[in-house]
């Protein structure tokens, strides 16, 4: 930052004071009195306004507001490929859309912190401002084991925590099948419900 005062009489500058050169600079043989007067009266009271004013206008504000600013970050967990029991595997996850850049993101097993196999990426800055970051796990998931990822942030009153839970493949078709089933009902129904409004109307006469 820099500050540089000028002071002109007559359309003609005559004496500056620049923060880098640290003192008031004569210009013309009219300023070099000004320059000499200044330097001894007022030099220590100009070198402080870099600080009292200049600085204070400049980040004092956006200070303010970077420091009442808080996005809540958004956390989803995605697996790396199909799940298959007692196959190696990496949970992921997404933290999304935070503010201020702080953040503690950390992965539990069964209610066990896990503190190996765990990469993270660097923190990723977001267009406007916000922050993302991914958190990976590799991990060999057994049935019924409950992965759990934990995320500490500023802006929140307790942590986040979503939960991925291990299922085994036949539940997965069993969920799977449940759900292809209630959608082709819904299909169905909407189609009967079509032919019997059509069957209600009737031909119409000539």
């Amino acid at each position: 930052m820099r500050l540089v005062t000028r002071h002109i009489y007559n359309r003609e500058e005559y004496v500056r004071f620049d923060s880098d050169l640290g003192e008031y600079r004569a210009l013309t043989e009219l300023g070099r009195p000004s320059a000499e007067y200044w330097n001894k009266q007022y030099l220590e009271q100009t070198r402080a306004e870099l600080d009292r004013v200049c600085r204070y206008n400049y980040e004092g504000p956006a200070a303010l507001t970077s420091l009442r600013r808080l996005e809540q970050p958004n956390v989803a967990i995605s697996l790396s490929r199909t799940e298959a029991l007692n196959h190696h595997n990496l949970l992921v996850c997404s933290v999304t859309d935070f503010y201020p850049a702080q953040i503690k993101v950390r992965w539990f097993r069964n209610g066990q912190e896990e503190t190996t196999g765990v990469v993270s990426t660097q923190l990723i800055r977001n267009g406007d401002w916000t922050f993302q970051i991914l958190v990976m796990l590799e991990m060999t998931p057994q049935r019924g084991d409950v992965y759990t990822c934990h995320v500490d942030h500023p802006s929140l009153e307790s942590p986040v925590t979503v939960e991925w839970r291990a299922q085994s493949e036949s539940a997965q078709s069993k969920m799977l099948s449940g759900i292809g089933g209630f959608v082709l009902g819904v299909i169905f129904l909407g189609l009967g419900l079509f032919i019997h409004h059509k069957s209600q109307k009737g031909p119409r006469g000539p």
